[in-house]
């Protein structure tokens, strides 16, 4: 049986495509990407009914090396 692990990680807007590619060259597969939670402590601005997200999250897996 296949065993997967998993990393989730914030990407920052400037600098996706380097983010996911070097998480690539590691052996890890993107699985989704996200929408961030609201900072803590975020209100929001002027009259919107939303507060503003954070950064995007992007959800990796690879197969677990065999010991």
């Amino acid at each position: 049986m296949e065993k997967w692990e998993y990393a989730t990680v914030p990407l920052m807007i400037h600098a996706t495509k380097q983010i996911l590619d070097n998480w690539g060259e590691d052996g890890w597969e993107l699985v989704a990407i996200l929408p961030g939670a609201a900072p803590s402590g975020a209100t929001p601005a002027g009259n919107m009914v939303a507060p503003t997200q954070g950064n995007p999250i992007a959800y990796f897996k690879r197969k677990k090396a065999t010991n």
